[in-house]
């Protein structure tokens, strides 16, 4: 009988990772290890080698006796399927019925094989030194172990000898060895290991030279121990199962060392990995559905679509879906105490032995309040869906490679990353787009971010050059490119990728400049890119907050007070048990007197205050002063009354982004809106001047405009001579008019466009001719000017420029053409015969300079085509042309009333150059934007060596239109105690011009403007510098702000909140959100945010009450807030009169409700007191239902027509809003009040039917209950305090129920009784001394102490 078989395959298996294990983990393999050759660790790509060995533990010899036999070995080749297939049969125990069933179980964690590597690195480095000798030394060392019973691992001896780096191996690597066999137990030769025994080791297999194998055992001391195992083939002879070991071995193909692995197969419980598998799954479905998205970088290749998954394009301001909906919905009621309490008493009455009364006195309560709350939250979240349904239904045109035009329509729900899509004009872009194409052959594109960083400055894009020079859309499928982008980000300034060509290997750069982010706008032209961010992944929406579960201030105070009556319940259940003793059944009686008096925890109170909240809704939104209000979030109205920071944005809410030039200083005369004309006058009798100094044979052409449409004119063209340019004390008159004019005219950054083809084509370098035919219907973005017969529209990157050229339009200097090199200027002459004359000026673009935040200017340098004079035009703010123009005396007094008048100034200046100064400053600027280091600083330095002495020109203010009624609105707010702070995106020198013209500082404020900071030393020096000005704005910018939050978050929260006013500019969205949780969480006041914008949608969703302004910025503000406007001046009615109505009339709503459970509890009370402590209900069934729901319903809910003031009032005294803020109208102290109340009028009813009735009970019930809701109705008609229609018939319809119910409900009344005069009297009586008293009370507190609002009045 053969000793062994073995049978052998080799394959490339994956080897199982083990880095996963953990501590607690159950491994189903154990890990058997030979490391022999040069001792090189083994690395990823090696060749790995599989084979089966078949070992039969049953019979064993001892080590080192030379008895060994030798195996017989039959190789068979399997497949690597088969193999694979094998080895997870083992893992799981199945084996085939000839091999029988091997057991056992290995540990294997995660720090043995950290330590096996790292002692495995430690050996490589060693071995991969030694010399051939060395290598010979070794191998002789290993025959003399192997000759003694040692083994070598990993080229270290491993007997009683070995190092303590492997004693440290061996501690570490302990594992459990377990083994079993059907017909007896596995001993080994020295009798270590038994059927179920554990031996703390780890098992190295080495196979001898003689075919046998030699298991070694080393415990922590370095003890070894060998047993040389035979296996019968087929087992006959054995009498038990065989254990199939997987043997994998790993070649080092750099220095041919090997690693071999025995994974050998361990019994596990089908219960056990049913349970694990479980767990995978429910892990893996918690990972996919609530785990963050990861975030990684991707590769999208042209006209090829994308295999992996990214987030739908879709805009999504729903909080709910279908399978949200109602367990969300029922947390968020059941979160308040006063609808859990309720929850919790109605399933109480499924339990017989504490049933009192009928169970739908408990569940019809719940029911309708919960149904109403489900029913409003429905409607809210169905419109949301409906208006994003709205936005995803906006069809875009795709790029196709079958379809007949070229495109498809497709809604941008639809778009995919990887789509190539085409932006037309005035197109919301739906995608972050890289930008490919563009109408304009330059591949340049002006797009509008206000929607996304509030800037109202047109930004320049520019399409990818390789793709920009393609002959048409279509050829985009035809080029094998690929863009590289990377991982999503909220950083709307920046973004890093490679645009490759495979084909021709051309790679590019991209930057921001080459993107279009979702919810900007195409501005002009049209632009063609790939998609590359979508859904949750765009800038815009990873800069916006999802949308919360907003819960009212009021809500929150409710739910405190139900809290205390909770406890009143309590005490007062207790303090009845103490009377009627610990006896018998005692908790019981307990939890009955609990039930009993459950009704002071009033459950309408909900169902009030939510209709309420739905009225208060109505009423806003029909108001005719304030047309287009839109509630869209019904559950706060009450929020409105109680705001104490109004955070409003600029761009579009306090401003139109209209800009009006309205004032120009030459030094010696200033020109507004009402002396404009005479500088056009000036500019016409300068023209034939001009005209006579033209080029010979300039004059010789017939000049105007007129001419055939055929056969256009050729204008004259003016070659200027440097008439002005000797002596400066020789101007003639209209000098100084004329050089401010040019100046204006030359010095910017606006092209003229000219649209055709309904707006499909635009061009940048557009040409003078006539753009009749041209769009008819220009967007608001664009300014139109109309001269004579010729309409020109520009763009620009600021709107401020546009506003700029548009005036030298008006006075006579028309710029009808630029391109990067050249700009021609049209100017208008008359002749005596009054017939019009046109010349043009044509200059050379040489240099141009444009702004930056940092040096707060921008310049040009042109060449006069004509007389060939270089003129060095430069304006900018005047904190910095001050130092840069000559010495004058007018500039900054002039500066400064303009900026008291809210207009933002730029200071003009010129300078002439000669050929030689221009040459050296050409030659200088070029070397320094070729510098590597520095290279901004530089070209700084070489401008700035220009801008000396240059030549004043004028001073200019231009107005950013305020929207209507902003400047009383805000005064207004400000005499409310409201304070506003502005956050806009916008500069600090246009922020601070528009806190100024809106007045949004006093006239009596200072305005200070905290410097640029960067460090912790900085931020305090500005701090203690505003400290000492007290009563002072505050201006900060939003990096300064990151710096002060940072260092001094406290000291700076408290300096803001106590100052009249803020503004804060450069805000990104995020940090609009940051300040307005800075504010709640410091101050604790309620916050209202008022944005038109999609940079504002955080800001709106965090602010306690979000008002969204539906603009020219689009709908995206308006769809995330809570409450809608057309116009910022609304603001003022919707917090002074709707918000001051729903605070009080929901407070007076919520405490009579409270007063109407706490009077009735009362009477329960003295009724168990008086009759033997028992828990028996005082009113049972419809009584109860009845009292709460038709007799008393409609006249306590009439009180949400009651109003202390009248509009108007509220609207000239705003002063009377500063009181809601204390939040007075429901607090502790009213609160107590009212139970006094309750307790008093409660112990008298009840107290006057006892001492009252004559013989029966059923006479006590109806003596209470009748006074019970007389005294109701009058409370309510004390409680008004301006009566409306409505009161007086809910008043008379309830009192009408009630005496209906007398006549019907006999089992309840008695009816002779009822028609009796005692019953009457004895009504009236109890109800007059419950209500007397209280109203002579009020008439006292009237007369000595009336509110501040009767005193107006």
């Amino acid at each position: 009988m053969p000793n062994h078989t073995a049978m052998v395959a080799d394959s490339e298996i994956q080897l199982r990772d083990f880095d996963g294990e953990t501590e607690d983990s159950d491994s189903e393999t154990e890990l058997l290890i030979r490391h022999s050759g040069r001792g090189q660790t083994t690395k990823r790509g090696s060749i790995a080698t599989s084979r089966y060995y078949l070992h039969d533990y049953s019979a064993t010899q001892p080590s080192g006796s030379g008895a060994a036999t030798s195996s017989t070995s039959s190789r068979s080749s399997l497949s690597a399927a088969g193999i694979a297939t094998g080895f997870f049969s083992n893992l799981f125990g199945n084996t085939s019925n000839s091999l029988g069933r091997a057991a056992g179980q290995v540990r294997l964690r995660n720090e043995r094989s950290r330590e096996r590597d790292k002692y495995a690195s430690d050996t490589s480095a060693s071995a991969s030194a030694r010399t051939l000798q060395q290598q010979q030394r070794e191998r002789e060392q290993q025959e003399r172990n192997s000759r003694t019973g040692y083994s070598s691992f990993g080229g270290f001896d491993t007997g009683l000898g070995t190092s303590a780096k492997l004693a440290k191996l061996a501690q570490t690597t302990q594992t459990s060895y377990r083994g079993s066999v059907a017909g007896g137990t596995t001993t080994s030769g020295a009798g270590e290991a038994t059927a179920h025994g554990i031996t703390e080791s780890v098992a190295l297999g080495v196979r001898s030279q003689s075919g046998g194998v030699v298991h070694k055992r080393y415990d922590a001391a370095g003890a070894t121990s060998a047993a040389a195992s035979e296996s019968a083939s087929g087992g006959g002879g054995m009498g038990g199962g065989a254990g199939v070991v997987l043997q994998q071995t790993v070649l080092d193909a750099e220095n041919g060392s090997t690693t071999v692995y025995y994974q050998k197969n361990r019994r596990r419980s089908k219960r056990r990995s049913l349970a694990n598998l479980c767990k995978l799954c429910l892990c893996g479905c918690w990972r996919k559905w609530f785990s963050p998205r990861e975030l990684r970088a991707r590769t999208v290749h042209l006209g090829r679509a994308t295999t992996e998954k990214f987030p739908p394009n879709e805009i999504r301001n729903q909080k709910y879906n279908v399978i949200t909906f109602l367990p969300l919905v029922l947390f968020e009621q059941f979160r308040f105490f006063l609808n859990l309490y309720f929850l919790l008493m109605a399933l109480s009455q499924f339990i017989p032995d504490i049933r009192i009364g009928y169970p739908y006195t408990y569940w019809g309560p719940l029911s309708f309040v919960l149904m109403v709350t489900i029913g409003r939250e429905a409607v809210d979240d169905l419109r949301r869906h409906q208006r994003d349904h709205e936005v995803n239904s906006q069809k875009y045109k795709r790029l196709t490679v079958n379809e007949t035009p070229g495109y498809e329509m497709v809604p941008s729900s639809k778009l995919k990353v990887g789509d190539i899509i085409i932006v037309e004009k005035n197109e919301r872009v739906p995608a972050d787009l890289v930008l490919l194409r563009t109408s304009d052959k330059s591949g340049s594109v002006f797009v509008r971010t206000d929607q996304l960083d509030g800037e109202t400055d047109w930004k320049l894009r520019l399409a990818v050059p390789l793709t920009q020079k393609l002959n048409k859309d279509a050829d985009l499928f035809n080029i094998d490119a690929s863009v590289y982008i990377e991982k999503p980000q909220n950083d709307i300034h920046s973004f890093i990728g490679t645009f490759s060509m495979h084909d021709g290997g051309d790679e590019t750069g991209l930057n921001v400049e080459n993107t279009l982010w979702a919810n900007t706008v195409v501005a002009a032209g049209t632009a063609t890119g790939i998609v590359i961010y979508t859904g949750c992944e765009t800038r815009s929406v990873m800069n916006n907050s999802q949308p919360r579960s907003k819960v009212g201030l009021l809500d929150v105070e409710i739910n405190g007070l139900t809290k205390v009556l909770f406890c009143a319940v309590l005490g007062l259940s207790l303090v009845m048990m103490m009377l009627k003793g610990f006896s018998g059944p005692w908790y019981r009686y307990m939890f009955r007197f609990v039930l009993l008096f459950s009704y002071i925890i009033p459950i309408s109170l909900r169902v009030n205050l939510d209709m309420g909240k739905a009225f208060y809704s109505w009423q806003m939104q029909n108001d005719p002063e304030i047309q287009g209000t839109v509630v869209r979030s019904t559950t706060i109205p009450e929020e409105l009354g109680r705001i104490s920071y109004v955070l409003t944005d600029k761009t579009g809410t306090l401003t139109q982004n209209e800009m009006v030039f309205k004032k120009i200083h030459l030094g010696i005369v200033s020109h507004d809106n009402d002396t404009f004309h005479h500088i056009g006058q000036i500019m016409q009798n300068l023209a034939p001047t001009i005209l006579s100094q033209s080029a010979p044979g300039g004059s010789g052409g017939a000049g105007g405009t007129s001419g055939t449409t055929d056969q256009p004119q050729q204008p004259i063209v003016i070659t200027t001579k440097p008439m002005y340019s000797g002596n400066r004390m020789r101007h003639p008159e209209g000098w100084r008019e004329w050089e401010a004019v040019k100046a204006l005219a030359l010095c910017h950054n606006v092209t003229p466009i000219t649209d055709e083809d309904d707006n499909k084509s635009v061009s940048t370098s557009s040409t003078y001719t006539s753009s009749a035919g041209g769009s008819t219907s220009p967007t608001k973005s664009v300014i139109n000017i109309e001269s004579s017969s010729t309409e020109h529209q520009y763009q620009a990157s600021s709107p401020d420029e546009i506003a700029l050229v548009k005036w030298t339009a008006e006075v006579g200097l028309t710029l009808i053409a630029r391109d990067i090199n050249s700009m021609t200027l049209q100017m208008k002459t008359r002749k005596s015969k009054g017939e019009s004359q046109d010349g043009m000026l044509q200059f050379q673009i040489l240099q141009l300079f444009p702004f930056t935040s940092e040096s707060k200017r921008m310049g040009i340098i042109v060449r006069d085509s004509g007389s060939g004079e270089i003129t060095f035009y430069l304006k900018g703010a005047d904190v910095v042309m001050t130092s840069i123009v000559q010495y004058n005396d007018w500039l900054s007094e002039e500066s400064g009333n303009m900026a008291r008048e809210g207009l933002r100034t730029l200071v003009v200046a010129k300078k002439v150059l000669t050929e030689e100064q221009y040459n050296d400053f050409e030659t200088r600027i070029s070397a320094a934007r070729l510098s590597v280091t520095d290279r901004v600083a530089k070209v700084a330095a070489v401008i700035e060596s220009l801008e000396r002495e240059m030549e004043l020109l004028c001073l200019t203010g231009v107005e950013d239109r305020l929207q209507d009624g902003v400047r009383p609105t805000l005064e207004l707010l400000r005499n409310a105690g409201v304070r506003v702070w502005m956050l806009t995106g916008d500069k600090l020198e246009t922020a601070c011009c528009i806190a100024k013209s809106s007045q949004l500082i006093g006239r009596n404020q200072g305005l200070h403007v905290l410097r640029s900071v960067s460090t912790r030393t900085e931020a305090h020096a500005e701090l203690n510098n505003f400290r000492r000005k007290q009563g002072h704005a505050l201006v900060i910018s939003g990096e300064s702000l990151e710096v002060c939050l940072q260092y001094y978050r406290p000291e700076f929260l408290e300096l803001a909140t106590a100052s009249p006013a803020v503004v804060c500019c450069r805000c990104s969205p995020t940090q609009k959100a940051q300040v307005v949780q800075l504010i709640q969480h410091h101050t604790g006041k309620r916050t209202c945010a008022v944005g038109d914008g999609g940079n504002d949608v955080s800001m709106i969703q965090q602010a306690d009450a979000g008002v969204g302004i539906e603009g020219r910025e689009g709908r995206q503000a308006s769809l995330a807030g809570d409450f809608s406007i057309p116009q910022f001046s609304h603001i003022a009615k919707l917090l002074l009169v709707h918000g001051r109505r729903s605070y009080k009339r929901s407070a007076a709503l919520s405490q009579f409700v409270i007063h109407r459970g706490l009077i009735i509890t009362t009477l329960q009370a003295v009724f168990s007191a008086v009759f033997y402590l028992s828990s028996v209900a005082l009113y049972q069934g419809f009584l109860m239902v009845g009292y709460s729901t038709l007799y008393t319903m409609f006249p306590v809910f009439s009180l949400v027509l009651d109003q202390d003031i009248t509009s108007t009032t509220a609207v000239t005294y705003p002063e009377l809003y500063k009181d809601l803020s204390k939040g007075r109208s429901l607090s502790y102290k009213t609160f107590f009040i009212w139970v006094l109340i309750s307790i008093y009028q409660g112990g008298v009813i009840m107290y006057g039917a006892l001492i009252l009735f004559e013989d029966e009970f059923i006479h006590i019930v109806a003596i209470s209950f009748s006074a019970l809701i007389v005294t109701e109705l009058i409370m309510v008609a004390l409680t008004v305090r301006t009566w409306h229609r409505l009161m007086v018939l809910a008043e008379l319809f309830s009192l009408a129920l009630y005496l209906i119910s007398l006549a019907v409900l006999h089992e309840y009344f008695d009816w002779e009784f009822i028609w009796s005069y005692d019953f009457l009297w004895k009504v009236s009586i109890i109800t007059l001394v419950s209500c007397f008293p209280l109203y002579i009370i009020k008439f006292l507190r009237k007369k000595c102490s009336p509110p501040s609002y009767l005193k107006l009045s």
